[in-house]
């Protein structure tokens, strides 16, 4: 999470990037050997880790449904967006409410190559390069401030990027603060991992410090302070293939019916509304 301009975006081959990490946990192909390395050793000595990111992918999609089809809102803020995989925020939206517009928010330079592809085949959508942890950067930039209008509703993400903020970075003290830029209405989703207090959670969180320097699994209660002031809506935080799944019959039984695996519960999400 560097700081980086707009006007010099450098790619750095040599030193994995988290966007990339998870792209090729997802089965993309934007990333480098370095980040293959770290995935692997995510797929050798965690092997399910690929069930998280695809669960944590999952319940955004359907949280994105949610919220256009039944709030409103038509304009939504996406920190540490990532790569863009199948189903980014603004298809999601567009599919159901087409007039939806989608500011994206990350800091690797790779990313802002494909926000600007997005650019391209999309006038509703922006993308501004920018620390999710430096919230009034994002909010003032002139493609936030040109796409969003804060007299109105707006959607803010936060899908699987304040695990990636250290305890001494204020994670709530980021949450806080775009609650308090949006009106009554707002909605919050949050993805983020769940600790287990188990041998898992622990090796993940060895795994993410060793090579990137952060990395902070939260318990439920830690989760639900990060929303602090915002109304958390049913189901309330829990793992994320239990965050209203599909209402589909499966051989192993729907999301609700099978017992979920030891890694599926190490990713919570949950969907918060601002009074």
């Amino acid at each position: 999470m560097i700081a980086m301009t707009d006007e010099a975006p450098r790619i750095d081959s040599t030193r994995p990037s988290i966007a990339r990490v998870y792209d090729y946990l997802l089965g993309g192909k934007d990333n480098y050997a370095v980040d293959r390395e770290i995935g692997d050793v995510f797929k050798r000595d965690l092997p399910g880790s690929v069930a998280i990111a695809f669960a944590n992918r999952a319940a955004l999609t359907r949280a994105i449904r949610q919220i256009a089809t039944t709030t409103g809102i038509r304009q939504f803020i996406d920190l540490g967006s990532g790569l863009p995989t199948a189903d980014n925020v603004h298809q999601v939206a567009q599919r159901h409410a087409p007039d939806s517009r989608v500011v994206y928010v990350d800091t690797d330079p790779q990313v802002l190559v494909h926000g600007r592809a997005l650019l391209e085949e999309n006038d509703r959508t922006r993308f501004v390069m920018a620390d999710v942890r430096d919230p009034r950067a994002v909010r003032h930039h002139v493609d936030t401030t040109s796409l969003i209008d804060f007299d109105r509703p707006v959607a803010v993400i936060f899908s699987a990027i304040l695990h990636h903020v250290n305890d001494d970075e204020d994670p709530a003290g980021i949450v806080r603060y775009w609650s308090e830029q949006v009106p009554s209405g707002s909605h919050f989703f949050l993805s983020h991992f769940r600790s287990g207090g188990n041998e898992e959670t622990r090796e993940a969180e060895r795994v993410l410090q060793q090579t990137f320097g952060r990395g902070r699994w939260r318990t439920d209660e830690e989760l639900a302070a990060l929303l602090d002031g915002l109304e958390i809506l049913e189901p309330g935080i829990v793992p994320a293939p239990l965050w209203r799944p599909e209402s589909v019959d499966t051989p192993w039984g729907s999301g609700e019916e099978r017992e979920l695996t030891v890694w599926e519960h190490l990713i919570a999400a949950g969907l918060a509304r601002k009074p």
